[in-house]
């Protein structure tokens, strides 16, 4: 229901039999249950996860959680907006109708089928997607047919075509994978193999998607054996960088590049790869095309790529890394701030250049701003921590002769 309608007008109102009994706001996607009253199809199946067996309005036991839609009451209520549209009425939308399981059933038997043509498997996929990227509520249903059991199969089966394989691939990538299915793919050095090469492919999106099923299966991986294989593989590194560097990434390319480049990362072991694969310069580069999250994810990466010595010597070449970490303090969340400063930490007592870097680039302020801000413990002990490194590379006149600092909580350690 759009917020505009109530200021409007005081004599507008909405018919009685257009609202869900159940939010009382207007219908956009009426259903019929077994007691032949109408919900909204969002309210009611709130109603039902929540644990309740009744109808809300009669009180009478739902046997049968079937919703059929009501077509010719979503038509009037379509009408009815159309008709009201001076008051500020939106057309609501004629929905897309849930998946039935039968029919993902179907889909499903006719893709996993060896015997069926291929291009009768690849309909089926695509099919598949479509009535994925549709909506939660058939991701559920599809979910619920044992689907990545079948998908893994598809996506590494090596005696069918590429076309199933990407294609089940970019299906795959939909859905969260448990534990064991993390495990039926790291456990098998080819199947990680073959995700490294499709992060060469030609196709972005196949790309795109490799790198996504690399990082839910490192993601959801506890074996730190498995996860450090993963992350020895061969180009395995390079592949998701390329993916970072790549001029027409799309935010979607960008949002897991940088998710499974730090997930890559968090194995100590194979740090020196990411940096040998050109991590500090991408991410350097990059950051500033990261929406929040991500920017949050790229300084933790930098930030453990500083821990390790290839790793300080590869930031610390770039002209522009302590200008933008310092920048970066205060500026995009408390997490943010709290990377930023444990990779200047790093940075700066690898090197005095470091220290002159940050400090021509206004860090003491920085930090002075930061002990006393409302930041995490962690990010303010960066902090006192760096100013006391710090202390010898001050200009004479930067505290002692400042009357902003001279009453500061912060004195010179």
């Amino acid at each position: 229901m759009p917020g505009s309608l109530e200021p409007l007008d005081l004599t507008f109102q909405i018919p009685y039999h257009f609202r869900c009994p159940i939010s009382l706001e207007l219908m956009r996607d009426p259903v019929i249950v077994g007691t032949g009253q109408t919900y909204d199809r969002s309210s009611i199946e709130s109603w039902v996860a929540t644990g309740n067996t009744t109808c809300p309005v009669t009180r009478s036991p739902l046997t049968d959680f079937t919703l059929i839609p009501n077509h010719t009451l979503r038509r009037l209520i379509q009408d009815w907006c159309v008709a009201n549209r001076a008051f500020g009425v939106e057309r609501i939308p004629t929905p897309k109708q849930p998946a039935e399981p039968s029919l993902v059933r179907s889909l499903l038997n006719q893709a996993a089928s060896a015997s069926n043509p291929t291009h009768s498997r690849l309909s089926a996929l695509r099919r598949l997607r479509g009535l994925a990227r549709d909506s939660d509520k058939n991701r559920s249903v599809i979910s619920s047919h044992n689907v990545r059991e079948v998908l893994i199969n598809l996506v590494f089966s090596s005696s069918q075509s590429l076309d199933l394989s990407h294609e089940s691939l970019a299906i795959l990538v939909m859905f969260p994978l448990t534990e064991l299915d993390c495990v039926a793919i790291s456990s098998e050095p080819e199947r990680i193999s073959y995700l490294a090469d499709l992060l060469f492919h030609s196709s972005i999106e196949v790309r795109v998607n490799s790198a996504a099923l690399i990082e839910n299966v490192i993601a959801g991986t506890r074996s730190s054996d498995l996860r450090l294989q993963i992350s020895s593989t061969e180009i395995i590194f390079e592949g998701v960088i390329d993916i970072l560097k790549n001029p027409l990434s799309s935010p979607r390319a960008l949002k897991i590049g940088i998710k499974a480049l730090f997930s890559l990362c968090l194995v100590k072991q194979t740090r020196h790869k990411a940096v040998s694969a050109g991590a500090a310069e991408t991410l350097i580069d990059r950051l500033a095309d990261f929406d929040k999250c991500d920017a949050e994810r790229a300084l933790a990466t930098i930030e453990l790529l500083c821990r390790i010595q290839d790793g300080c010597a590869a930031f610390a070449a770039h002209a522009l890394t302590v200008p933008l970490l310092v920048k970066t303090i205060l500026k995009i969340s408390d997490r943010a701030t709290e990377y930023a400063a444990g990779a200047l930490l790093a940075l700066c007592s690898a090197s005095e250049q470091s220290q002159k870097e940050a400090v021509c680039a206004g860090i003491l302020t920085q930090l002075l701003l930061l002990v006393q801000s409302d930041c995490t413990d962690r990010a303010k002990r960066k902090a006192q921590m760096l100013l006391k490194l710090l202390r010898d590379a001050w200009p004479e006149d930067s505290v002692g002769n400042s009357d902003d600092f001279l009453y500061s909580e912060v004195v010179p350690f």
